[in-house]
């Protein structure tokens, strides 16, 4: 018959860690291509309206954000609490606004400019007199293409 008997003195191997920096480059470029990096910095608090019927944009890199609403908390002793409108990182006029498309065209392809797209983010609470500026501004700059910014509403 055969003698069995445990080897108690053989250690474990040693763990081989040369695959570790492929696998820590790895997560860090998923995290690089995943992670999207916020493009302007908001000055203005908005918080978009409910709605039910919401279709989402296709091309977002076609869409050109103005924002209005209420300054945040450190512009308030600046700006008061009047809703302001904000283009790209700075508080604007309603007069901004048509130099402001002009820019967004001059930086977009000239077959991407009938597909561009004006999208207003505006506090629920803020009224309407100042959007209805803001759109008088963009028809006269030929920015007919208008979308506002919502959430979806919750169902109960």
């Amino acid at each position: 018959m055969s003698k069995f008997r445990k080897d108690q003195g053989k250690e474990l191997p040693a763990i081989s860690t040369s695959s570790l920096p492929d696998i820590v480059f790895m997560l860090l470029f998923f995290f690089m291509v995943s992670t999207t990096m916020r493009e302007t910095t908001p000055l203005v608090q908005v918080k978009v309206p409910s709605a039910t019927e919401i279709t989402k944009l296709e091309k977002k890199s076609l869409v050109s954000y103005i924002y209005i609403g209420p300054p945040m908390r450190q512009y308030i002793a600046q700006y008061g609490t009047e809703p302001r409108i904000q283009l790209n990182d700075q508080f604007s006029k309603v007069t901004d606004i048509i130099d402001y498309i002009e820019s967004e065209r001059q930086a977009r392809d000239e077959s991407e400019i009938p597909l561009m797209v004006t999208s207003l983010k505006v506090d629920e609470f803020t009224k309407m007199g100042i959007v209805q500026e803001v759109k008088q501004e963009l028809r006269k700059a030929a920015a007919l293409h208008i979308n506002y910014s919502s959430r979806k509403e919750r169902q109960k």
